[in-house]
């Protein structure tokens, strides 16, 4: 995975996922980010740093909807408007980051092996913040 810096969509992987919202109908957008949650979420096995980073940068786009959340305005992120999402996509998503923090997991492996490590967890955690205080019936 190429990786340039610790935020959300500063990795070939996140960027490569913006594309695949802006080539999605707007209508599409919330099922694609469930389906990556989801994914991520359900999973006990290895987790694969690129479903991590999905599923992190997923989380990033409906924190930014949330009260306290900070818009994505990364060159990185979508060009295309997310719609707004589901509200229960917040705790699906407070889950999957819960999933890529815990072992066994290959973004974890990889962030803990730099000395970044620790911002990113940081970062990590303050997506998971706005999403648990925003809970899954508000909005």
């Amino acid at each position: 995975m190429g990786t340039w810096d610790i935020g959300h969509f500063d990795n070939d992987t996140a960027a490569d996922f913006s594309g695949t919202l802006d080539d999605a109908a707007e209508s599409e957008r919330p099922g694609i980010l469930r389906e990556v949650l989801l994914r991520v979420a359900g999973t006990d096995d290895y987790l694969d740093s690129d479903e991590a980073a999905e599923a992190v940068a997923a989380a990033a786009l409906i924190a930014a909807q949330c009260p306290g959340g900070e818009a994505v305005t990364t060159p990185y992120g979508p060009d295309e408007p997310v719609p707004p999402l589901p509200a229960d996509l917040r705790k699906l998503a407070v889950e999957a980051l819960d999933r890529t923090l815990s072992e066994p997991s290959e973004l974890v492996e990889l962030w803990d092996e730099t000395d970044a490590g620790p911002a990113w967890r940081a970062g990590i955690a303050g997506l998971r913040q706005v999403l648990a205080a925003a809970g899954p019936s508000q909005g």
